[in-house]
């Protein structure tokens, strides 16, 4: 028996009536723009950038940001009890939100991975304790979210961040990836409620 090619297919299944069956009308799904504080953490035990922004029907405004530079003088602990104390005042006087870190990426240097996981641990461990939800995302997928690409530079999420967030300059290098990490997270974030 001769194969039928597909034109034959379709013409035979259009005329068996059949079409309107197999086809359902397709719904959308319109998300409700993410409202309320973000916290943006770019973890690192020598350089952590930080960006609180608030976000109205997913318009953002930096609310603040800071990066918590230690000097080689500061021990590890010493670095982490800031890192814990900082980020936690910075909730406090704020309603409950989200913080959004990123992720750790592939690091050849066990020491380096078990600092930065340190660094990590001190701000969760701060957001969690005072109520904020914490996510997390790879860098890829936050410079995708906010600069269009996943291989952008820091020039770029730096330049994008002041246009997203109509700011006059541009932030410090680790403040504009904490506010990336922020947005990544308002605007691709989906509530299960």
């Amino acid at each position: 028996m001769a194969r039928l090619s597909n034109r034959a297919l379709w013409t035979t299944h259009l005329k068996a009536g059949s079409i309107s069956k197999a086809i359902s009308p397709v719904v959308l799904e319109i998300k409700e723009p993410f409202s309320g504080y973000v916290l943006g953490i770019d973890p690192s035990v020598r350089g952590t950038g930080l960006a609180l922004l608030k976000l109205e029907k997913g318009m953002p405004t930096l609310v603040q940001s800071h990066t918590l530079n230690f000097s080689a003088r500061y021990t590890l602990p010493d670095c982490l009890g800031q890192i814990y104390q900082v980020v936690s005042s910075l909730l406090e006087g704020y309603e409950k939100g989200h913080v959004a870190l990123e992720s750790t990426v592939y690091v050849q240097n066990f020491q380096i991975v078990h600092k930065l996981g340190a660094a990590r641990g001190a701000a969760i461990a701060a957001a969690n304790l005072r109520g904020w939800d914490v996510f997390e995302y790879a860098p890829l997928r936050i410079k995708q979210a906010t600069v269009g690409s996943g291989r952008a530079s820091k020039e770029q999420v730096c330049r994008t961040m002041t246009q997203h967030l109509r700011l006059k300059a541009c932030l410090p290098s680790d403040e504009a990836d904490a506010a990336a990490t922020a947005l990544c997270h308002a605007w691709t974030f989906k509530s299960i409620a």
